[in-house]
């Protein structure tokens, strides 16, 4: 058969590995653990063509286990189901057919292990192309085409000016905190008063769809907050006024989309009894509420005790900060050549990790879509000048790690691997025996690398004030 593309072949582009580096050539050839030979040439604007090679002992195990799959279900005189033998079912089925199997369910991790073993850095979908199904005792060839993590000419990164603010806690930050505290003390209670939004209403109630009730339309002493869009759209605001002993009569639609899809889009009637109105009661701000909140003996100690957590919070984000500015100080002195295609598949790239991350919560792409009132291809234009900003980064740190030699030790690694396996109950050893089996060793010791690098430059850089950022800004002209 022909060369061909095919989406079970793609991988996960996420996966890491080492930049690469040299001008338009073959640049290695290198054996992998999963057997997967590779040979990497560049290409222009940032993207490489890998030829990789899976060698015919690891198509036959392939094969084999594909047999297995296929033999599981398959009855055949003179063996039990599921007991077919692999010869017995490529003999069965044709040796191609099981081959065809065996490639579509493989291919995706032999393109992880090619990546790997050519150790580049993958940006965006790749384009995968199968050579011919291999004969018996022959390798199984494919080639990917991929953008790559674009490579940086450092200029000075040691001792780089970048400012760094000093912590702050306004007292409006302060306020703020003491409020959430009254809100979770606050009590309830019962006012001979007319419901308000904010309020709360006690309330029986029975539903009726052309005059016969439905399932799920009763309920008894029901607390509901008015004005927070619990129930059904214009219910609260028909109980806007009502007192306590009131009788009232609401009428809704249900919306389209209702969850009940035999309520969806028609109109009910509600009889509602309003048994109670009750109004939040926010403790006084005063000692009294400094001690029942807090265990403190006065006001100003549980303010003091705010503002100290508020400015530990803030000094953590000073420091995240000025990392990120000492890392843009050095990436603005870095020659990087970022083609447009690869802006584009980056975005992209991060759009669709985000996507996958909102379903995990149960938010699918439409219904994100609805809520943030954009459309995909408007989204991913907006993300554009991040992942431009996020691959010069990348790049930078990249070249810094090469620049300075930094390669994680073992205890380095083993250190790193500490927490995790105080948490799961084994030992850092085990653990990284693990991480090496899955092949996700690489993957920690280039974090670590990166985050040494990072270290590094802001360990070297020189904080300036907001200040004296000012004062220099001043002092500068163009061409100066």
């Amino acid at each position: 058969m022909g060369e061909r593309s095919g989406d079970h072949a793609r991988g996960d582009a996420a996966v890491q590995g080492r930049p690469v580096t040299g001008d338009t050539r073959t640049l290695s050839s290198a054996p992998m653990a999963a057997a997967v030979k590779t040979t990497v040439t560049e290409l222009p604007e940032s993207r490489v063509r890998v030829e990789a090679e899976v060698p015919p002992a690891e198509v036959q195990k392939s094969v084999e286990r594909a047999a297995r799959a296929l033999g599981r279900d398959l009855r055949m005189p003179g063996f039990r189901k599921g007991k077919v033998p692999p010869p017995v079912v490529i003999q069965r089925f044709g040796r191609d057919t099981v081959l065809d199997e065996a490639v579509r369910g493989t291919l995706s991790q032999w393109y992880l292990d090619a990546i790997d073993a050519a150790g580049i850095h993958p940006v965006g979908e790749p384009e995968v192309k199968l050579g011919d199904l291999p004969g018996q005792g022959q390798p199984l060839t494919f080639t990917v085409e991929i953008g790559v993590r674009p490579t940086a000419k450092l200029g000075e990164y040691k001792g780089v000016e970048a400012v760094r603010r000093e912590p702050e806690v306004s007292d409006e930050a302060i306020q703020t905190e003491l409020d959430q505290l009254r809100e979770r003390m606050a009590r309830l209670e019962t006012v001979d008063e007319p419901a308000a939004e904010g309020d709360f209403v006690v309330m029986d109630f029975a539903g009726s769809i052309d005059g016969e009730p439905f399932a799920g339309g009763e309920g008894r002493d029901q607390l509901v907050e008015l004005g927070s869009g619990r129930l059904v759209a214009g219910f609260e605001d028909q109980l806007t006024g009502a007192h306590g002993g009131e009788e009232r009569t609401v009428s809704i639609t249900f919306p389209d989309d209702y969850g009940a899809p035999e309520l969806a889009g028609r109109e009910a009637s509600f009889a509602v009894t309003v048994k109670e109105v009750k109004r939040k009661a926010l403790p006084e701000l005063d000692d009294d509420f400094a001690s029942d909140a807090a265990g403190f003996d006065t006001l100003q100690e549980l303010r003091d005790d705010i503002s100290a957590k508020l400015r530990e919070r803030d000094a953590e984000r000073v420091e995240a900060e000025f990392r990120e500015a000492v890392l843009d100080a050095v990436v603005e002195r870095a020659a990087v050549d970022v083609p447009r295609a690869l802006v584009d598949a980056r975005a992209r790239e991060q759009w669709e990790r985000m996507l996958h991350s909102l379903s995990h919560q149960g938010i699918t792409r439409e219904v994100y879509l609805q809520i943030s009132g954009k459309g995909e291809d408007e989204q991913i234009e907006e993300a554009k000048p991040e992942a431009e900003k996020a691959l010069r980064r990348d790049a930078v740190v990249a070249a810094v790690i090469d620049a300075e030699g930094i390669e994680p030790s073992e205890g380095d690694v083993l250190e790193a691997l500490q927490p995790s396996a105080l948490q799961e109950g084994t030992t850092p050893e085990k653990l990284r025996r693990r991480l090496e089996k899955a092949g996700r060793l690489d993957e920690l010791r280039e974090d670590l690398a990166q985050r040494r690098a990072l270290e590094l430059l802001v360990e070297s850089a020189t904080p300036l004030t907001q200040a004296q950022a000012a004062a220099r800004e001043k002092l500068w002209t163009p061409g100066s």
